[in-house]
């Protein structure tokens, strides 16, 4: 493909999308996506705000639940330790009995008593459900009760499900003096349900208690610890998710659903502390923010889309407009306008494209008025005279006048057929026009084989009789070189020129959408008749001519010749010879022929 097909082709070739499509998504994505990309943002910064709230609710409730826990369990210790601050004696049994019995009493979560002396030997023990009895006897020196709480004053033993059902723990302390002994309870530890039912997350989020192995020691919902370890198969899942994160864990809660849980440790027992609350619950404030957003997104999607729409249309639109009067003045319609009132740089463009188009208009007028000139003008006068509307006037002015015509035509065109004689008066025209065009001169048109032209009008020159002159000589040795081609291929045809000079009245004649440029007046007439009189090859001349040129060409006189229309005799001038072409070889009898045949 050529460079000016491919121009050509990527002209025509239709965009691939257009130019609303464009703003419209430029527009649309600079409004849509900032809005989207804050509310994100702020979506974000509010998950982590809330998460982080949460966490310090949970946090709170679950210290407060381990530190309630802790009170629980300091109580029962401190009451134990008051029962084993007095040394055994010989028949003390009766009063650490009464003490013992105290205690039930003042602390209603043990449930027994066993009180040992400082052999490990069991002196005493009180029950709320057995009997109570005293100095049976029993050695627990080994039991890990009294090994434990020897070694560390207190012992807390593992949760056990009586009957697997209700949870309870033993707890041992040691007296401050070793022939105090050592105290054991058994602690009924669904009393801490009071505890853990107390605390409130929210309005459904609620606190456990599981142990070390995850067995569900305390609940909300009691029915859950009374039924022993059976119940504890899904807190050992919970307690290992919570403790592995150091805050708040979205895990999968004991029915099933997403929950926030954290867990805090109750030291003295080792037990963990979850409190858990659910996540609708307790992201319900930034599930409503995001609701929130996505209203006002979705709004502002709507804006935005209207927007869009309107400044893409309100871009393309005169764009649009732009192009097709672009296509029009390509298309000649040089009255387009463009009406658009943006008031901003649009609008300064469609005044500019009118200007170009009114500017277009007068180009293409004076186009076709050069055109037009050019007809009966060379190309260089043509233009200037556009330039001038006077110079087409009518005005009376001197001129010279140069008649041409062909010798021999009428038989020529007699014995040939049309085609060759097109042939012929095409060569012809184009080697006057082309000498016209050399000398400037007008060309007033063409008669069949007859041509006139003008000199010093409508242009004036400075010698306008020597450029006649000199015309006249080019335009006849042109048309002989084409003659001598003619005479080879058997055509008799000549050429004669006649010159003369005068005033004349020159100007346009003719009716709107025909005009010719023309001279009229007797030295017309004259270059006319000298025309007629001058033979093949010969240039003839009147005496102004004559008297003009008479120091740059020289004139050779003929004598005194009638002249058609005058009255008197006239002197004519021809060109020396020595001014004029060679005649052709082997053509002297054919234009001899043909000077028979016209004459």
């Amino acid at each position: 493909m050529t460079d000016g097909a491919a121009q050509s082709s990527s002209c025509t070739m239709p965009p691939r999308r257009s130019l609303f499509c464009k703003y419209f998504a430029t527009l649309f994505v600079a409004a849509v996506v900032p809005l989207i990309l804050g509310a994100a943002v702020e979506a974000s910064f509010g998950y982590r705000d809330q998460r982080r709230q949460i966490s310090a609710v949970l946090q709170a409730d679950a210290r407060a639940a381990s530190d309630r826990i802790e009170a629980f369990t300091d109580g029962i210790r401190d009451q134990l330790g008051w029962v084993v601050q007095l040394p055994w004696s010989a028949g003390g049994d009766a009063q650490h009995k009464i003490d013992a019995l105290r205690l039930l009493q003042q602390v209603p979560a043990i449930v027994s008593v066993s009180l040992l002396d400082e052999t490990g030997t069991e002196r005493v023990f009180v029950s709320r459900l057995l009997l109570n009895r005293t100095g049976r006897g029993i050695d627990m020196s080994t039991d890990p009760a009294v090994l434990g709480a020897r070694a560390n004053e207190v012992w807390y033993g593992p949760v056990q499900y009586r009957r697997d059902s209700e949870p309870y723990m033993r707890i041992a302390v040691a007296g401050s003096l070793p022939a105090a002994g050592v105290a054991i309870a058994e602690v009924n530890l669904k009393l801490i349900w009071d505890v853990i039912a107390a605390i409130r997350i929210g309005e459904t989020g609620y606190a456990i208690v599981v142990d070390d192995s995850g067995h569900l020691i305390a609940h909300p919902d009691i029915s859950r610890v009374l039924r022993g370890r059976a119940s504890s198969g899904s807190f050992g899942p919970i307690k290992h998710l919570v403790g592995a994160t150091s805050g708040a864990a979205v895990i999968t809660g004991e029915r099933g659903n997403p929950v926030v849980a954290l867990s805090v440790q109750a030291a003295d027992v080792g037990w963990t502390v979850i409190a858990m609350q659910p996540t609708s619950e307790a992201f319900a404030s930034i599930r409503a923010a995001l609701w929130r957003s996505s209203i006002l997104i979705a709004f502002g999607v709507l804006i935005a889309l209207a927007l869009a729409y309107w400044r893409a249309h309100r871009m393309s639109g005169p764009i649009k407009q732009l192009e097709e009067g672009v296509e029009r003045i390509r298309t000649g319609q040089f009255e387009h306008r463009i009406k658009i009132f943006s008031g901003d740089e649009l609008q300064q463009l469609a005044l500019r494209f009118n200007e170009m188009a009114s500017e277009l208009a007068i180009s293409q007028q004076k186009s076709a008025r050069i055109e037009r000139l050019k007809q009966f003008l060379p190309s260089q006068v043509a233009e200037l005279v556009e330039h001038s509307d006077e110079l087409l006037e009518g005005q009376r002015r001197e001129v010279a006048v140069i008649f041409g015509d062909l010798r021999g035509f009428t038989a020529f065109s007699t014995r040939n057929e049309p085609d060759v004689i097109m042939a012929v008066m095409r060569e012809y025209y184009e080697a006057v026009g082309a000498v016209t065009t050399r000398h400037e001169a007008t060309l007033i048109g063409f008669d069949g084989d007859g041509v006139m032209l003008l000199v010093n009008a409508p242009i004036a020159c400075e010698q306008p009789a020597t450029q006649a002159v000199r015309l006249a000589i080019d335009l006849q040795m042109t048309v002989q070189s084409l003659a001598g081609k003619w005479c080879d291929a058997g055509h008799a045809i000549g050429f004669g020129v006649g010159v003369a000079m005068g005033p004349a009245t020159v100007g346009t004649v003719g009716y709107n959408g025909r005009l010719d440029y023309t001279a009229m007046g007797a030295v017309v007439n004259l270059a006319s008749r000298l025309c007629n009189l001058a033979k093949d090859a010969q240039i003839l001349a009147d005496p102004t001519i004559a008297g003009r040129v008479r120091d740059s060409v020289p004139l050779a006189s003929l004598g005194q010749r009638t002249i058609k229309g005058y009255d008197q005799a006239l002197e004519v001038f021809a060109v020396a010879p020595a001014d004029l072409p060679l005649k052709p070889p082997g053509s002297a009898q054919r234009r001899r022929e043909k000077e028979l045949q016209d004459h």
